[in-house]
């Protein structure tokens, strides 16, 4: 757990940017958002989407430590740390909550029906019953849902123009997860068009991914599909680092993989999100219910392809696909 005080030295940038007579001022009264993340304090990610909510908080007049406080609980992909984190922000009584995923999401409502909650990265929230409908959600909960199902479908096509030869691919998913458990029906469903054989590989631990990957890799014609979950991202460079040594093609939900040395992502850009859910916080702290915002949908889906990993893995990445690519990172 990181508290409020600690953290913001993590956001130098963005905080440092204001004014300092602006944060020197004292208001009446500040407003209190809690803020639960999926991934570890620590994690370059967490400082990135943290530091694009801040921008958004700033964009909207909001300044932290002048005009608004904020309480960071860090779960680290872990339900237990999700629920104990949940209950200890809604016993801080803040204005609102922005949480990440639909877990953490789930562990708020039981934890408050009535503090305002903003999501974001949550997949298909009304199957899951964070809200009634996208239109209307009803409640306390809204947000911004990332990936829809239908994506994992395009991890598999994708996969197959880098390295036709696959005909076996394993998918790194969480089982414990509503999005991995979709995901992975997703993909069954694609993978006989395609196919392709694929062997479900559980991302709890990094010894449990790494004996699970040995042993797929035994046999020929094998890659890799990840699907979106924090045990996944936190365990990012354990996956890259076993995709490199058995030399298996690889594809990733988040830029961020790919930036650290994986093959080639698809998905939506990650940041925006955290900028869009500090608008709706604002909206919420100056009287608007979450119950009438609307739930709203990634806006673009981008294709990132590390030209170096793909020569490294003897791969001629095609025209078309290069042609198609949103980033080369070379």
């Amino acid at each position: 757990m990181i508290g409020r005080r600690h953290f913001i030295t993590l956001l130098g940038g963005a905080a440092a940017a204001w004014p300092i007579a602006a944060r020197a001022q004292q208001p009446a009264r500040v407003r209190m958002i809690g803020v639960l993340m999926n991934l570890t304090a620590d994690d370059p990610v967490s400082h990135l989407r943290l530091a694009a909510f801040a921008q958004g908080l700033q964009e909207s007049g909001w300044a932290i430590g002048r005009n608004v406080g904020i309480e960071y609980r860090f779960g680290a992909g872990d339900n237990e740390l999700y629920r104990k984190y949940a209950a200890e922000l809604v016993g801080l009584a803040p204005d609102v909550i922005m949480t990440v995923g639909g877990t953490s999401a789930g562990a708020l409502q039981q934890a408050s029906r009535s503090v305002p909650i903003v999501f974001v990265e949550t997949a298909d929230p009304v199957s899951r019953g964070l809200v009634a409908s996208l239109a209307r959600p009803g409640g306390n909960t809204t947000g911004f849902t990332q990936f829809e199902f239908s994506l994992s479908g395009k991890w598999l096509e994708l996969l197959k123009q880098i390295a036709p030869g696959v005909t076996r691919a394993a998918v790194v998913r969480d089982p414990t997860q509503f999005s991995g458990v979709g995901e992975m029906a997703a993909t069954q469903t694609a993978a006989v068009s395609f196919g392709v054989e694929l062997t479900p590989i559980d991302a709890r631990n990094a010894d449990e991914i790494e004996r699970a990957v040995t042993a797929f890799a035994s046999s020929p014609s094998g890659g890799l599909i990840v699907v979106s979950s924090a045990r996944a991202l936190i365990l990012r460079d354990v996956i890259i680092m076993l995709a490199a040594r058995y030399r298996l093609p690889a594809i990733y939900p988040f830029r961020y993989f790919v930036s650290g040395g994986g093959l080639m992502s698809y998905g939506p850009d990650d940041l925006d999100p955290f900028r869009r859910a500090a608008g709706y916080v604002d909206r919420i702290l100056k009287g608007e219910n979450p119950a009438d915002l609307p739930v709203q949908q990634a806006t673009k889906v981008e294709l990132v392809i590390n030209l170096k990993t793909a020569k490294a893995l003897g791969i001629t990445v095609p025209t078309a696909l290069l042609a198609r690519a949103d980033e080369v990172i070379e």
